[in-house]
């Protein structure tokens, strides 16, 4: 770190903790996203998709990831949805 001023050090501080909450939060939105392919049965499915839409309106809301990607992100999930419950 560079500069040594109260409010650099302070900010360095603050960047920190934000990054270890940021990081936390995206991992978080991975794993959901990953659970969530990865289940094949259609009852289980349904359960857990609107928790990933949600947590991933929440990244989205809170700017850590953009919001078209998340209209993406839920754009292909709904596909997969919609391949997966026909299936029954």
């Amino acid at each position: 770190m560079a500069k040594r001023t109260k409010s650099a050090l302070k900010n360095a501080r603050k960047s920190a903790k934000k990054r270890i909450a940021n990081r936390a939060k995206k991992l978080r939105l991975k794993k959901a996203i990953k659970e969530l392919r990865a289940t094949k049965d259609p009852k289980a499915f349904q359960e857990l998709y609107p928790k990933v839409q949600a947590i991933i309106d929440k990244t989205a809301k809170s700017g850590l990831i953009h919001k078209n990607k998340a209209a993406r992100l839920k754009s292909r999930l709904a596909a997969l949805r919609a391949k997966i419950t026909e299936k029954k």
